[in-house]
């Protein structure tokens, strides 16, 4: 299965901004508009691979979207 990484943005931040304003990122299935946690998604928020999830490019990140990836991916 393959996952993706979807920015949630801060109240106000549109996905057409210059720079969107990040409040979460969340890990979802490709494709879906509801992240692992729950929450549902814009389909135009900024995506980045799950290779950044860890990393300060991926920060601030859902918790419990990373404990349910874990548990997930081999």
């Amino acid at each position: 299965m393959e996952y993706v990484m979807q920015a949630h943005l801060q109240e106000g931040s549109s996905p057409s901004d210059e720079h969107p304003q990040v409040e979460w990122w969340h890990i979802a299935h490709a494709g879906a508009r509801v992240a692992l946690c729950g929450r549902e998604l814009d389909p135009g928020a900024p995506r980045q691979s799950t290779d950044a999830w860890g990393t300060a490019g991926s920060q601030p990140f859902c918790h419990s979207c990373g404990a349910l990836y874990l548990r997930q991916v081999p």
